[in-house]
């Protein structure tokens, strides 16, 4: 059962570094719950942007080794606050540019960039977009995707700031990452997101959170509408990753997990990916 391909070609990724620090760990579960892809956000106590170029081969060999493939890379481009200083950090995203050719992805996950929380977004718009520009085009020039995920607190938090970064710059080069429980802590209701922004999504991230307090929850236990969707993302003809990224450590009833077999005796990390994983897996089975 490699990567359960019910919604036509998804494959299923996922953010191993959630189940350990470790590349090693990393590696062993996604072996055992047969997922070939990872979305490598960090490993072995560093995050990606801080790599260098060696250690990114090295990465890179092991997990060739183990043949297991990038799907994107969780890269933390865009988020800095709008009023930082942008070369640094440019310097860093070229960097990532990089990074990701080395360990064979085209895809790199970004944000558009923290806001005050006083004023409005509008009056921080026309910045946003300068500095959107500048890594789009050099994107398009180095031939990488970035996709662009919701994020609470960032200029493309809800459906319509999505929808207007798409609109300014959607094409080979900027993309939508549809992100189920980020929707529900900025108070975006999920299947209004999905409509406004499906000509432009291509990459899935999982994970679901209750409407009240924002807690994340396994898929489909929330009000992120995930099994709706997925069926919408199957109809619509949807073909891409989906994204394990659990946060399920802080779950009022993760420790309830500890009686499921296949998360009993596991590090927190491990259950709850474990989790994670079962709970897609349960509502894709009933995908049509």
């Amino acid at each position: 059962m490699e990567n359960f391909k019910i919604l036509k070609n998804c494959i299923i990724s996922g953010f191993a570094d959630e189940i350990d620090k470790s590349v090693d760990n990393q590696i062993a579960l996604l072996k055992e719950l047969e997922i070939s892809h990872v979305e490598f956000r960090s490993g072995d106590g560093k995050g990606i942007a801080e790599f260098t170029i060696e250690e990114a081969k090295s990465v890179k060999e092991k997990l060739d080794q183990n043949r297991i493939m990038i799907s994107a890379l969780g890269s933390p481009i865009g988020k800095i606050e709008i009023l930082d200083d942008f070369e640094p950090h440019f310097q860093v995203f070229q960097h990532v540019c990089e990074l990701a050719k080395i360990m064979g992805t085209d895809r790199i996950r970004m944000f558009s960039f923290y806001l005050p929380e006083e004023g409005e977004p509008a009056q921080y718009r026309d910045e946003v977009l300068r500095r959107m520009k500048m890594m789009v085009e050099y994107a398009a020039a180095e031939k990488l995707i970035l996709l662009h995920e919701n994020e609470k607190g960032i200029y493309g938090d809800n459906a319509v700031r999505c929808l207007d970064l798409m609109k300014e710059f959607y094409g080979p080069a900027f993309q939508c990452t549809f992100d189920f429980a980020n929707f529900i802590q900025c108070r975006q209701e999920t299947l209004e997101a999905y409509e406004m922004l499906k000509p432009y999504i291509s990459y899935i991230h999982v994970k679901d959170a209750v409407w009240e307090d924002g807690m994340v929850v396994p898929a489909g236990m929330g009000d992120g509408h995930v099994a709706e969707i997925l069926e919408r993302l199957d109809r619509d003809g949807y073909q891409g990753f989906l994204s394990l990224e659990p946060h399920l450590t802080d779950f009022a009833g993760f420790k309830g997990l500890e009686q499921i077999a296949s998360v009993s005796g596991r590090s927190d990390g491990a259950a709850a990916f474990c989790q994670a994983h079962a709970a897609l897996i349960g509502l894709l089975e009933n995908v049509r």
